[in-house]
Order: structure tokens, then C-alpha cells, then sequence
């Protein structure tokens, strides 16, 4: 679990919270639509990522954007975007600057429109 570790504990927690309270409501009427925790970046490319809800095993939930003009909703692995090493042993990053300011699906249907994230 080394990508715990790109999250501030505040965020792991909130993301861990929005995951136990989203589990029994997916699939239903009465799915949240939560404002992103946080967002993820890679500091060497134009890779994206709002994120609301993270298991245990390290699946977020989130928007995506991997730079190509096609951001999605969609289920994410922790493991497989920590794996990603850029210059000098880059990881992916947690903004610690950004703020939520909108719903996530209000950020999907802006991303759609302009072709990535524009958070």
C-alpha cells in the first residue's frame, strides 16, 4: 500500500468515509454525487484525476483524464497509477492547493465539453 502515501490523511479518510457510505447505494436511485476529495496529478504530464471514494484494496472512484482528450468516470486503481514513475523517480501527487467546487459529475460534464478536467 506504498500509494497510501500520496494522500494526506485527511483526504484517505474522507475518501475511505465517501467509499463505506456510497457501498450499499450503488446501483440505486440513492447514489451520492460527491464533490471530489482531492485531485491527483502527474507533475512531467498532463495526466489527471478527481477522486471521491477509495477502498481498502486501493479502487478509487473518480474522474479521470489521462491527457488524450477523452476524460471518464470510472473505477481506478491505486496501484497501477502509483506504479507510474516519471524523471528523477516521479510519482503521481496529491494538489494540495485544490479544492472541490463543484459536484463530480458537474466536473464530468465540463470535461466532456473542453475535452479534459479543468479543475
Amino acid at each position: 500500500m506504498e500509494w497510501l502515501a500520496v494522500f494526506t490523511p485527511d483526504a484517505a479518510q474522507r475518501l475511505a468515509e465517501n467509499h463505506k457510505e456510497q457501498a450499499p447505494l450503488k446501483g440505486t436511485t440513492r447514489e451520492r454525487d460527491f464533490e471530489p476529495v482531492c485531485k491527483l496529478f502527474l507533475p512531467w504530464a498532463a495526466a489527471t484525476w478527481l477522486l471521491t471514494e477509495l477502498d481498502d484494496d486501493g479502487l478509487a472512484f473518480g474522474l479521470s483524464d489521462l491527457g488524450f482528450g477523452t476524460p471518464e468516470l470510472g473505477y481506478i486503481s491505486m496501484d497501477e497509477v502509483y506504479s507510474v514513475q516519471g524523471p528523477g523517480g516521479l510519482r503521481v501527487e496529491q494538489d494540495l492547493h485544490w479544492t472541490a467546487k463543484h459536484t463530480l459529475s458537474e466536473y464530468a460534464a465540463k470535461a466532456r465539453s473542453a475535452g479534459r478536467i479543468t479543475a
